[in-house]
């Protein structure tokens, strides 16, 4: 049984539970994680959540989600979950976003996470689980960033608030300054 690190407010870890159990109309805060992969043009990969998932299904979204297991490098984390939802291989993913948190609700079940975003730079062609991904695309980033912003590209709530901090960044996806480990949850094992 996958289980997900809970959190205090200041980021440290206070247990565990699990991943099936945690998501609810009151779901505890915790540790999870947020990926976009860029290929070598600046597209980046867009997936559609699996329509029988329990929070937010069928919504598009970022290339790739979920949460490091209890002790799990969050790296790795990212990897593991790119190899199980998208078939992708990939190089280590880069920490954009450290402090990313949100909270997000749909149809009673509540998302409430601490979610340090990564970019992976990798020309790989995803292969969906359907088990967690119902489709994918391929965008330029300029194009998803514009349409997300401007209300006519709808996206999962956390991808939304996201590419708002993304853009920030600059442009050019590729160009992004790789962040420091400031500002990242306490409970967060990064470069173990």
């Amino acid at each position: 049984m996958e289980q997900v690190v809970l959190l205090a407010e200041d980021g440290s870890a206070i247990g565990v539970e699990d991943k099936a159990a945690v998501h609810h109309a009151d779901t505890p805060l915790h540790l999870a994680f947020s990926s976009y992969v860029f290929d070598s043009a600046g597209n980046t990969v867009l997936t559609r959540r699996a329509l029988h998932k329990k929070t937010f299904p069928g919504l598009w979204t970022n290339t790739c989600c979920g949460h490091p297991l209890p002790e799990e490098d969050m790296a790795q984390a990212v990897l593991r979950r790119l190899r199980d939802e998208l078939g992708m291989k990939t190089p280590e993913p880069e920490l954009l976003l450290p402090a990313f948190r949100y909270r997000a609700e749909m149809d009673g079940v509540v998302e409430n996470e601490m979610c340090p975003v990564f970019r992976v730079l990798s020309d790989d062609e995803p292969v969906p689980n359907p088990d967690e991904v119902d489709s994918t695309e391929r965008v330029a980033w300029s194009e998803y960033a514009s349409g997300v912003l401007d209300g006519t590209r709808a996206v999962s709530p956390w991808s939304r608030l996201q590419v708002a901090e993304l853009v920030k960044l600059g442009p050019d996806p590729l160009a992004w300054p790789v962040a420091g480990p400031a500002g990242l949850p306490k409970a967060v094992k990064l470069g173990s």
